[in-house]
């Protein structure tokens, strides 16, 4: 995954017109770590997808912008608007992600 290190990369990516994932983390957060350990097998699966992530506490302002109350979370975006968001609490396993991934 390609970490985002500016607001302006940000805007560039979640422009485009196909489909891009942004995983919000912070490096305090363990279950960002725990998602690390599976999340290169979902995305070799979903290579449809450019993902990238993104530090939520370098950039709070993003963070409350898209309503990520809690990390990790997941966000798609496409022509600059979310299309779709997997809160926290649901981004635990390798299958709570490959179900949202398979529902959009």
């Amino acid at each position: 995954m390609k970490i985002i290190n500016s607001e302006e990369q940000f805007q560039q990516l979640i422009s485009q017109d196909h489909p891009v994932i942004i995983k919000f983390s912070a490096n305090w957060c363990p279950d960002c770590r725990r998602m690390d350990m599976f999340i290169g097998e979902i995305i070799a699966e979903y290579s449809q997808y450019t993902w990238h992530e993104i530090n939520r506490d370098d950039f709070p302002e993003l963070a409350d912008r898209y309503d990520v109350m809690g990390i990790p979370s997941l966000l798609i975006f496409q022509n600059g608007k979310k299309t779709a968001h997997l809160h926290s609490a649901h981004a635990k396993t390798p299958e709570q992600v490959r179900d949202f991934l398979q529902s959009l």
